[in-house]
């Protein structure tokens, strides 16, 4: 089931907005939080302000249109990119053509049926969570791992088994000389063959992955940064602030509170 999100209703008819809010809130049964905004200068108060995972609006309405909300050229400061759903009354080409245009993910025509619109939204919302899936994978790659993975695919059997065993262990300190022990290989020459096969030396490669997987908690949990330098095999959460801000340009808090 796609997690709690938030809808957002803008309609500066009372009777229509009505109506589609309470269709949500009975489809929806309390797993999603419905808000609605009569005009559009409210609605992007609300995108401003919160994270809304879709916005349902209606294409015509004063001052501020539909179209324009889906157009915004503010949607880069938003919280949360949302999927658009616009309804209008009119059937008329150019509205679904620049709407299409604009991204949005349906477009419906008035009166909107109960089975049309929840499907819409039902969809709208999987497109959502899509989109969400891929910004976090883009926001916590590292395009030194990247390039090491492609490495990775050609590796010796002696280092493809040491990668399994940092991988499962990067919670925990652990160093080169203890890796090489496991693999049953010198120190000195799994140094060198690691990083001719990786493209990195062996601690850079661990700094990655300890951040990369460090980056997945700050941005999926609430967990602590204490807790968060722990589990990613940091035993100072002042040293594991100082390596994140090294390699990423922020702190881990500030990393957190920019998404």
């Amino acid at each position: 089931m796609i997690p709690s999100k938030r809808i957002l209703i803008v309609d500066d008819e009372p009777r229509s907005r009505q109506g589609l809010a309470k269709m949500l809130e009975a489809w929806s049964a309390g797993r999603h939080r419905i808000r609605t905004a009569d005009n559009g200068y409210e609605a992007l108060r609300i995108l401003e302000s919160e994270p809304v995972h879709l916005l349902l609006s209606d294409i015509r309405m004063p001052e501020i249109s539909g179209l324009q909300l889906a157009g915004s050229g503010e949607r880069v400061s938003w919280p949360n990119q949302p999927a658009v759903i616009l309804i209008s009354g009119y059937a008329e080409f150019e509205y679904a053509q620049k709407a299409i245009e604009l991204g949005v993910t349906r477009y419906l025509l008035k009166p909107v049926s109960r089975e049309k619109l929840l499907d819409a939204v039902e969809r709208a919302l999987e497109t959502e969570e899509q989109r969400s899936r891929l910004g976090l994978i883009e926001k916590v790659a590292d395009p030194q791992l990247l390039t090491a993975a492609v490495h990775q695919l050609a590796v010796s059997e002696p280092v493809e088994e040491a990668l399994r065993y940092m991988d499962e262990h990067l919670h925990l300190p652990f160093t080169l000389r203890e890796v090489a022990e496991q693999i049953h290989l010198n120190a000195s020459y799994f140094s060198v063959l690691f990083k001719e096969q990786m493209g990195m030396t062996f601690s850079e490669y661990v700094t990655r992955r300890r951040l990369q997987k460090a980056k997945e908690m700050l941005l999926q949990t609430r967990l602590p940064i204490a807790e968060i330098a722990e589990r990613a095999g940091y035993q100072s959460a002042k040293y594991f602030s100082k390596i994140f801000k090294e390699y990423e340009g922020t702190s881990p808090g500030a990393y957190r509170s920019e998404t």
